[in-house]
């Protein structure tokens, strides 16, 4: 599947899946996003337990528990209602809510509108993409 849906949850080892990308909450609790087996996203916490679950919550928070401790969150809690977790085909992987706002997400789209400024020390700015 391509979603979560709020009320649910990825257990460990449990994935979306997209084309060639893969969310994974992996053994080591780290939450990953592979685009065909190359991270381009990471929640940075593994080692901190094992055995993690990822749960897309009614308020809308996504978070990463290690038994009843919480690890990592998304931080968009609010309300109850209808929220879902997708991975985009553009390869980004967004939380919205019932009203199809998008509320978090990783950033991680790929197309044309990603472009990349890298500004030179004399001033001059470089676009990569």
């Amino acid at each position: 599947s391509d979603r979560l849906n709020s009320g649910h949850q990825l257990d460990t080892g449990g994935s979306l899946a997209e084309g060639g990308y893969l969310f994974i909450i992996q053994n080591d609790c780290n939450l990953v996003l592979y685009d065909n087996n190359r991270a381009v996203w990471a929640s940075g916490t593994n080692g901190k337990a094992s055995g993690c679950v990822l749960k897309m919550q009614n308020d809308g928070n996504l978070v990463i528990y290690s038994g009843s401790r919480a690890i990592w969150a998304s931080n968009t809690n609010r309300q109850n209602g209808n929220y879902y977790l997708i991975l985009q085909r553009d390869r980004n992987v967004v939380i919205y809510d019932n009203s199809n706002n998008a509320i978090w997400a990783t950033h991680t789209n790929v197309g044309n509108a990603e472009i990349t400024v890298i500004p030179h020390s004399n001033g001059t700015a470089a676009a990569s993409g």
